[in-house]
């Protein structure tokens, strides 16, 4: 039987936006795009490849790409949503200034002057230090490399740091002390080979969508996957093994599965031998914690641990990965440094299929840290306080060595600092730290204390309220450059509209402020290639060396994997191949760790354990998720999780609003009732502001090494409200 052809009428409503009825354009000319711009999602490490539709200098559409080797054209909700911020009403689009009536417009010149003046006063009264800047791990490579040099050139203080502060750092101190390098050990294409595949305090399927793909694939083949965490997370409920870990538990239980491995004979001792040190301390140390004894320190079945063990100890191939809900903890690299020791006493790591990754939270979560953002780094994930590193680094800025500040404060501690007083001046870019931070009434009142505050952003985020001085700054279809994934792929941002309104370009207007400080001459870019440019040769003979990384390479190779030190060099999408190790003896390191508790446990007045974590609709402090609505329907505000048996405890039914308190403030949310998480453990997402914000619970413990805080655990009490 004939199908009769569809009206018109029936082809808009089902095509209407795909649809050109003449080749001149007819009446649907406004959806086709001028232009195609290849380019990568604004959010997670992943950094999924996605094309964006632009037309009159608006982006009106994407497409995901399926030619980029890591997405192959799969996009999570945020990633399929992104491009609707673009145009949102919020957008700043001109320079604004607090007066006691609120923001006013004002012009570009007198903002700078304004920001300018303060900055030379403060510094002149106070000293260089009394001004620090706050930055960000969305920021391209070559913004955090500018950064890092406007900071020490050009600001002259030594209190600079990122919010890769409170994602990243517990990983790479752990990676360093351990392998001598903090990069992941293996592209996402080993994942596919493992037979084991063991994920840690990673809620995959929610922050990392497409890496699932990863774990599905080898899954597919037949490898067993272990899950371990607080709530059984979506991936967790498909695992072969879950684990139900205590928040804070951690370190107990990777120790005691590594002793029942050791105890089997489940190691690979000329591995051992051939390519660690160590490994006997290791060992006399997870002594001490058989399943028995570990089982009651993290809150598990030890009949758990000894099967956990069971798959991991006699597989071919495997890889471990993990993310925050290890590393936000006082002992957060102590949590990385048991991870590890269990990969290495196996000897699977280095090979096809066997391998050891964190996933990286932030865009550009990897690289930012690499070029210098961070407080005691320099480019090249050089040492500040290296005299070498630093003799290097002076050349390539043509300055002395000793104008080069030393190392400062990390991120809470800086806003400590402020608190006290003893910061006066903050300058922000990409970063919102009153969601952000732990503690956030402490953060409101230390930001209330800055005699000024000048920020950069592209929407007033929460933290911008309180700024003197707002610079509308860009998004990142609205420029060029490179981030690093957190496979280590070097990756191109492509430019593909103009800032609206009177925003500026992110590194325009740092280079305005420098020029404007005196030091014209160490930034006069013209384009990110330069800026690129200058920063593969300070990053020449560092163990982050892009130096043979072009633009050109970048685009023809679909990425590349540093370390890259020469232009013929073929990348390194695996390391530690051969066994061998980023330290001066090439080999790795064991490092034992014992188990210590978190800094507040549960008592009589705050008896359960607050947890918290992202949901897949949102990201980070939620400035641009918050703005997309089909983002906002499907999670539209902060639920707290408690499990049944709690919820009968505490004569809580389904939909009640409940109040989460602990010692340093409290919230009112709706209660969510399921069966997926630990009964002593309360979670809230921390995407969300004001009075709805996860981080007016939390401790501002910090980890001694890395100086991350304890998202993930701290005493709460929960009451019907």
């Amino acid at each position: 039987m004939a199908i009769p052809p569809l009206t018109n009428l029936q082809l808009i409503e089902q095509f209407g936006p795909h649809l050109n009825s003449t080749p001149s354009g007819g009446w649907q000319a406004d959806g086709r795009p001028d232009k195609l711009i290849n380019t990568h999602c604004c959010f997670c490490g992943q950094q999924c490849g996605i094309t964006l539709k632009v037309r009159q200098n608006r982006v009106i559409g994407f497409e995901p790409r399926e030619d980029f080797p890591f997405n192959e054209g799969k996009l999570c909700p945020k990633g399929v949503k992104r491009y609707l911020q673009n145009e949102h009403p919020d957008r700043l689009l001109a320079p604004l200034k607090r007066t006691d009536a609120g923001f006013i417009k004002i012009g570009w010149e007198e903002a700078l002057d304004n920001t300018v003046t303060a900055i030379k006063r403060i510094q002149k009264e106070y000293g260089h230090d009394s001004f620090a800047m706050l930055t960000g791990a969305s920021l391209t490579n070559e913004k955090a490399y500018l950064v890092g040099k406007f900071a020490r050139l050009a600001l002259k203080t030594r209190n600079l740091d990122y919010n890769g502060r409170l994602c990243m750092v517990s990983a790479a101190a752990g990676n360093k002390k351990a392998f001598g390098v903090d990069r992941a050990a293996n592209s996402w294409s080993d994942i596919p080979l493992a037979d084991v595949i063991l994920v840690i305090g990673a809620n995959v399927a929610e922050c990392a969508p497409i890496t699932t793909d990863y774990i599905w694939r080898a899954r597919d083949r037949g490898a067993k996957l272990i899950m371990i965490d607080p709530r059984v997370t979506p991936l967790a409920r498909t695992a072969d093994l879950f684990i139900p870990v205590r928040p804070g538990g951690d370190a107990a239980l990777m120790n005691s599965i590594l002793n029942v491995v050791i105890a089997r004979g489940w190691v690979d001792t000329q591995f051992i031998e051939e390519h660690t040190v160590g490994f006997n301390a290791v060992k006399e140390m997870v002594a001490k914690y058989p399943p028995e004894v570990a089982g009651p320190l993290c809150g598990v079945d030890p009949d758990l641990i000894v099967r956990a063990a069971e798959i991991w100890g006699p597989a071919k191939t495997s890889f471990l990965l993990h993310a925050r809900g290890i590393e936000h903890h006082i002992h957060g690299v102590d949590n990385v440094l048991s991870c590890i020791n269990l990969v290495l006493a196996s000897g699977r790591i280095g090979r096809p299929g066997c391998g050891y990754s964190t996933i990286t939270g932030q865009g550009n979560g990897q690289g930012a840290r690499e070029q210098g953002g961070k407080c005691d780094q320099l480019p090249g994930t050089r040492d500040l306080g290296n005299p070498e590193h630093r003799k290097y680094i002076a050349e390539v800025w043509k300055v002395a060595e000793n104008e080069i500040p030393t190392a400062g404060s990390s991120a809470e501690e800086l806003m400590q600092m402020m608190h006290a007083g003893e910061i006066k001046g903050l300058l922000n870019i990409c970063f919102n730290p009153l969601i952000s931070l732990p503690d956030s009434n402490f953060t409101r009142q230390a930001l209330s204390r800055l005699e000024h505050f000048t920020i950069i952003d592209f929407f007033m985020s929460e933290t911008a309220r309180h700024a003197d001085i707002i610079l509308p700054g860009s998004l990142q279809e609205e420029d060029e450059g490179t981030v690093t994934s957190a496979e280590g792929r070097v990756i191109k941002i492509n430019k593909a509209v103009n800032p609206p309104g009177e925003a500026r370009v992110d590194w325009h207007i740092l280079c305005d402020i420098a020029r404007r400080l005196g030091k014209a001459e160490y930034f006069a870019y013209q384009s990110p290639e330069e800026i690129f440019n200058e920063l593969r040769v300070a990053s020449k003979g560092g163990t982050s060396d892009y130096f043979g990384i072009t633009y050109q390479k970048i685009e023809a190779n679909d990425g590349i994997f540093w370390p890259f030190p020469a232009l013929d060099h073929p990348g390194t999408p695996r390391l530690f191949e051969g066994g061998k190790f980023f330290h001066t003896d090439g080999k790795a390191r064991f490092i034992p760790v014992e188990w210590a508790p978190p800094a507040e446990s549960p008592d009589a007045d705050y008896p359960l354990v607050l947890t918290t974590g992202r949901v897949v609709s949102q990201f980070l402090s939620g400035t641009q998720t918050r703005r997309i609505g089909s983002l906002v329907d499907q999670y539209p505000e902060p639920l707290v999780e408690i499990h049944p048996s709690l919820a009968k405890q505490l004569g809580i039914e389904r939909n009640d609003k409940v109040k989460v308190q602990t010692r340093r403030g409290e919230v009112i949310l709706t209660v969510s009732i399921v069966t997926t998480i630990r009964h002593d453990t309360v979670f809230i997402p921390y995407h969300w502001a004001d009075e709805k914000s996860a981080n007016l619970l939390t401790i501002r413990a910090l980890d001694p090494t890395s100086k991350i805080p304890e998202f993930k655990c701290c005493a709460c009490r929960v009451t019907r409200a």
